[in-house]
């Protein structure tokens, strides 16, 4: 404990004339997973940065995976990749959003990692004539890394989310991990917050805590106290509800907050800071008295809320029966609509639709814009090509991403070029025509984790093309996932019949961005574009297509950027 309480002391920081200990403030979910703890974590640790604290972001996911980068979006949701090329949870996604900032893989940590690390170590010797248990052992590697985070990013404040729901097996180590952090770093330095839901009954609308109890309680079990509780509900819970869970939940009645439902997602901070959150966590974690400064995320917010226009927007998909699957996209597409004054209403089709009933193509007409996104694997490619063919003859607006990318190409060089069968080789080995091929540092890996070309990667825009007006510079820097790419034998028959590659990397070898200039807007791009995206700061790409869609619909000739 001596040695630990001395550790955290070299990380320690001033602020203003006193000396402030790094706080970490530790948010659990009961009840269900997916309640909402990662915009909880969010907005927390937005109200703290309004304040002028600077605060950093960690999930935690009890998976045994190393990263999520090897499961199926219906799994998980969608992989976040951040700058560094780490294959995240989703909920990174959130943070970064929120707090404008850009975090490290390191920010996500998983059982994976942690017991590699841990049996890494007793094969070197590290732990000779040593028992490797749980406790110590892996509860101190939990440990480990929160502390690696709180010191490399010097921070006032570290915010970590314990995935999953109190009470499953694959989460204790961690709650054990956060448990003796408490004892080692102080009261005063650390801070609980349980997130847990209140259903309403439908049948006669009433507000029920009883789960939120046995959450509760099972959380003291494991011997957690929670300083805070957040009632998540479809409305703002009655005062007698409030009481009831500070009651049973043995806190102040004061630090019992509710996040309800609202209209736009980025509203969270300001309802939980309205009702005192805020202030509480700064007084409970003796941090100084500031006044929030809510301008901009404010204005952000008012332009979700009441914009003039709507465009409708259709998603063809492959995991189209989870949202979360595209949450990066769909918050890229809210946040360019935001700067257009417009409402972005988006509509998922499963592409394997078009294949089984070729007529429900027609469908498409009724949309605005057209956006085909990222996936792996055959299956739904041919229904996806068709969205896209459909896109490009009848001039509807088109944004594809990745996978969406690559079968634009695919498309082209089918319809436009006349290469017949020409295909990927992820979708068929045996096409004469692969315009799409594996990358060759990709060929002969034996490990599928963490592979990829992933990460941030320097892209080239040509000059005069529709990229340059929409990045307005030379050089970008973007986020990647893949392993397939376009290849260069087929380039010049593409640019031939009318592709333009408008941005491709340093070196030459490689298309990042293509583009038709006959069109009225059809954009593609290799990278991931919406993992850069802000509210108040859409990713270029993601915005051109929204102002498309509503230049379009109000009649114009042409985008006017």
């Amino acid at each position: 404990m001596k040695k630990a309480l001395i550790e955290s002391v070299e990380y320690s920081i001033v602020v203003g004339e006193g000396f402030l200990m790094v706080k970490f403030i530790f948010i659990t979910g009961g009840v269900l997973s997916s309640v909402g703890k990662g915009i909880v974590t969010s907005s927390v640790g937005k109200m703290l940065q309004v304040r002028g604290f600077d605060v950093t972001a960690i999930k935690i996911d009890p998976y045994v995976n190393v990263d999520a980068g090897t499961m199926n979006p219906y799994m998980h949701g969608e992989v976040y990749v951040t700058e560094d090329g780490g294959e995240t949870d989703l909920d990174l996604g959130w943070y970064e959003r929120f707090l404008d900032i850009d975090l490290p893989k390191e920010n996500n940590i998983t059982t994976g990692q942690v017991y590699r690390t841990v049996i890494d170590k007793e094969r070197r010797g590290d732990y000779l004539g040593r028992c490797v248990q749980i406790i110590p052992h892996i509860t101190d590697e939990i440990k480990r890394r929160i502390r690696k985070v709180a010191e490399r990013s010097n921070v006032d404040v570290v915010l970590t989310e314990c995935g999953g729901t109190v009470g499953d097996i694959e989460g204790l180590p961690f709650l054990e991990a956060i448990r003796q952090m408490r004892l080692e770093e102080g009261f005063e330095n650390t801070l609980y917050i349980h997130v847990a839901l209140v259903p309403i009954l439908d049948v006669t609308g009433e507000m029920k805590t009883k789960p939120l109890q046995h959450s509760v309680n099972e959380l003291r079990r494991i011997g957690i106290q929670p300083d805070i509780i957040v009632a998540r509900c479809r409305k703002m819970i009655t005062k007698e509800v409030l009481e009831k869970i500070a009651l049973f939940g043995t806190i102040p009645k004061e630090a019992v907050f509710c996040s309800y439902n609202v209209p736009t997602i980025y509203k969270v901070p300001l309802i939980l800071d309205e009702q005192g959150m805020g202030d509480y966590v700064c007084r409970r974690l003796n941090l100084p008295n500031r006044s929030p400064r809510w301008g901009g995320w404010r204005s952000f917010v008012n332009s979700v809320e009441n914009p003039k226009y709507t465009v409708k927007i259709a998603l063809v998909g492959k995991y189209a029966g989870l949202a979360d699957s595209y949450v990066s996209m769909n918050e890229a597409l809210r946040h360019g609509g935001a700067a257009c004054n417009t409402r972005v209403l988006i509509d998922y089709i499963e592409a394997e639709t078009f294949e089984e009933n070729p007529e429900k193509i027609n469908t498409l007409k009724g949309y605005d814009g057209i956006f085909v996104p990222y996936g792996f694997g055959p299956r739904g490619t041919e229904g996806k090509i068709m969205a896209i063919q459909f896109a490009r003859e009848n001039d509807i607006p088109f944004l594809g991403i990745c996978y969406g990318f690559q079968l634009a190409i695919v498309e082209f060089a089918r319809n436009v070029c006349n290469l017949k069968e020409a295909n990927s080789t992820e979708i068929s080995q045996d096409t004469p025509h692969p315009v799409i091929y594996l990358m060759p540092r990709q060929r002969g890996l034996k490990y599928k984790g963490a592979t990829m070309r992933l990460g941030a990667h320097k892209v080239i825009i040509k000059k005069g093309t529709l990229a340059y007006k929409l990045y307005k510079r030379s050089e970008i820097y973007e986020r990647h996932r893949h392993r397939w790419e376009v290849n260069p034998k087929y380039w010049k028959i593409l640019e031939e019949h009318g592709a333009v590659f408008s941005g491709k990397s340093p070196d030459r070898r490689r298309i990042e961005i293509m583009e038709l200039p006959d069109r009225f807007f059809f954009f593609a791009s290799q990278f991931h574009g919406e993992f850069k995206s802000r509210p108040g700061r859409p990713e270029p790409e993601y915005y051109g297509f929204v102002k498309a869609c509503l230049d379009k619909k109000l009649g114009k000739k042409r985008p006017e950027f």
